[in-house]
């Protein structure tokens, strides 16, 4: 975990932008992250550089050449202003433009970086900040990196229209721990934005196996460039070092990926429409339909291996939606495969930049069926106030964080047999759901219990105020008498 004292110096680095006039969230996420990369690839060279001198080798390929020595960070940092932009803007970004180096693929995502920071005196006062965040942090502490990463991240949530790109991390780690990836398994977000998922799947994995963490893949879709340089470089900093991030819309013909994968975790994109032309054949043969919740859906299940799982958010619509597609693909799920669980979160989960309710959906891709009962959960609290300022709660009580219960629950369904339809939870059997056209939503089977309200008798009420505006009168006169005396 990060300090106060670190996150006070990343405040500064972001308000130093912002009073220099990159004011846009993401791209000062995006220029900070190229001066991180720049940062370590002189890093990198020195452990390169110590390791061949360890082993008394000659360091064959170098990341900094002779005549380009003077572009690494170590080097320009001591010019002056003005010289130290120069260096930057016309050498060093060019050079990691078509950087390859042999320990990780993170240069392909920078192949059109450009510098916007507008003035040599302001970079040259985030390259100091830069430069005094990174003494907190040892080199090799690849979890404060991370750490660090996550915190400038989080800025993005607070900060309007560039939130939708980021799934509170509370919401990721508890699918993630729903899931419980493993060792061999080839984990996918088709929707990547900042890689949270693939980050939190690998942190899981590496925290809980002792054994060879390169058996796991780790694979990201995204059409946004921008992003996709986000998400490598907050996997590279968390220990990923060849990202495996592709520029593509998931759900058009460019992506032809199939049985891809064993783990699917993902926040597809919703409420919106693709151009129809550009949808992926595969998927509409089976459902006619431009929205992108549902075509998602349907990517899922092509993307998985037979026995892979998926923990993915849905908008409340799709699991209600009276339309023939949205009914499909529900049933697609009930009856082809195995349906596990629908999560209810409240709107607020979300907010400040969405107040829509969605729902984790939970499955196995069989292609034999296989779904007995559904297991509904209720969660009304998500441990951070549901109001647009989400302040942290009390998270070891369960009215103010329903996550472990959650957690909990889930991998013990065999004791929510008896849970009543007016529980927090309760298992639903398959034939109740076929009945019901397939609604997926929790409300279509929860019992509400209305507490009992004592009636009061009217005519009782008006005698108490009568009595009280006698008093009120009998109070007042006594004030005027007083104040009449006090004049004579």
């Amino acid at each position: 975990m990060i300090t106060g004292d670190i996150k006070s110096k990343v405040d500064r680095i972001w308000e130093i932008f912002w009073t220099g006039g990159v004011t846009n969230p993401l791209t000062v996420i995006e220029q900070f992250s190229y001066l991180l990369f720049i940062r370590e690839l002189d890093s990198l060279q020195n452990k390169l550089e110590y390791k061949a001198k360890k082993q008394k080798k000659k360091l064959l390929k170098p990341i900094f050449e002779k005549e380009n020595y003077h572009l690494r960070w170590s080097v320009f940092i001591k010019f002056t202003p003005i010289e130290m932009y120069n260096v930057v803007k016309e050498e060093v970004f060019p050079f990691i433009r078509t950087l390859n180096v042999k320990t990780t693929n993170l240069g392909t995502f920078f192949r059109n970086a450009v510098l916007v920071i507008p003035n040599e005196t302001l970079l040259r006062r985030i390259i100091e900040g830069i430069n005094v965040l990174m003494e907190d942090i040892p080199p090799q502490n690849k979890d404060m990196l991370g750490d660090l990463y996550e915190y400038l991240l989080s800025k993005l949530q607070t900060s309007g229209t560039n939130g939708q790109f980021r799934t509170p991390r509370h919401i990721v780690k508890l699918m993630v721990e729903l899931i419980k990836p493993d060792l061999g398994d080839t984990v996918v977000d088709p929707a990547v934005g900042s890689a949270g998922f693939l980050v939190e799947a690998m942190q899981y994995i590496a925290s809980r196996k002792r054994g060879n963490l390169k058996t796991v893949r780790y694979i990201g879709f995204d059409t946004d460039e921008t992003m996709l340089r986000v998400g490598a470089m907050n996997m590279f900093l968390h220990g990923i070092e060849n990202p495996e991030l592709l520029q593509l819309n998931s759900i058009s013909n460019e992506n032809n990926a199939e049985e891809l994968c064993t783990i699917v975790l993902a926040n597809p994109p919703f409420k919106g429409y693709i151009d129809e032309a550009s949808i992926s054949d595969s998927l509409m043969n089976f459902v006619k339909t431009k929205k992108t919740e549902l075509l998602f859906l349907m990517l899922i299940l092509r993307l998985l291996k037979k026995g892979g799982r998926c923990a993915v958010i849905v908008p409340d619509g799709v699991l209600f939606g009276s339309s023939k597609a949205n009914q499909n693909v529900r049933k697609c799920i009930v009856e082809q495969h195995k349906l596990e669980a629908i999560i209810s979160m409240p709107s607020g989960v979300f907010k400040p930049y969405a107040g829509v309710s969605t729902a984790i959906m939970i499955f196995t891709k069989t292609n034999i069926g296989g779904t007995e009962h559904v297991w509904f959960y209720d969660m009304r609290a998500d441990g951070f106030s549901l109001d647009d300022k989400r302040k942290q709660l009390n998270l070891s009580r369960h009215e103010e964080n329903n996550l472990p219960d959650i957690i909990n629950r889930f991998h013990q369904l065999n004791k929510e047999v008896e849970n009543k339809r007016s529980d927090q939870s309760f298992l639903v059997p398959v034939s109740e759901i076929r009945d019901q056209d397939y609604n997926l939503s929790i409300k279509q089977y929860m019992t509400i219990v209305h507490k009992e309200v004592q009636k009061i008798d009217s005519l009782k009420i008006i005698d108490e105020l009568k009595l009280l505006d006698k008093n009120f009168r009998s109070e007042l006169a006594e004030l005027e008498a007083l104040l009449n005396t006090d004049k004579k």
